[in-house]
């Protein structure tokens, strides 16, 4: 089953059947190299990242670590653009990755369930309250 199989019509007994079905990319980041000596990039890495948050275009991004708060230098990114080819060469684009310290996997994600009330730019944080749908 895909994403698109997930009826967007109402009249379908689905708890999802009016989902947002908002389309993003999701990468999965693996360091090839010890967390430490991605270091050196990281402030080029934030400003990179901050800058397709402001742009629009990211939606999500952050570090992975184990349950004991060690990291190994890996993350996930969720971005908002149409198509494969935008996520790979925005992927590309990254410091981590173009220096060859980084790889990732992409896969197309579906968001179909969550709840969002307030837009939060995490870099600077500043907060939109957005009124409910009544819908």
């Amino acid at each position: 089953m895909t994403a698109e199989h997930i009826s967007a019509d109402p009249s379908v007994d689905s708890p999802v059947a009016r989902s947002i079905r908002l389309p993003l990319w999701l990468l999965h980041w693996t360091a090839t190299v010890p967390p430490e000596r991605l270091e050196p990039l990281l402030a080029e890495h934030l400003r990179y990242m901050v800058d397709l948050e402001a742009r629009g275009l990211l939606f999500a991004s952050g570090p992975l670590s184990e349950p004991d708060g060690s990291t190994s230098g890996g993350g996930l990114t969720a971005l908002r653009v149409p198509l494969e080819a935008d996520a790979r060469t925005l992927a590309d684009d990254e410091p981590f990755a173009r220096h060859g310290l980084r790889q990732y996997t992409l896969q197309r994600w579906t968001l179909v369930e969550g709840n969002l009330s307030t837009s939060v730019r995490l870099s600077d944080s500043s907060v939109t309250f957005a009124a409910a749908d009544s819908a």
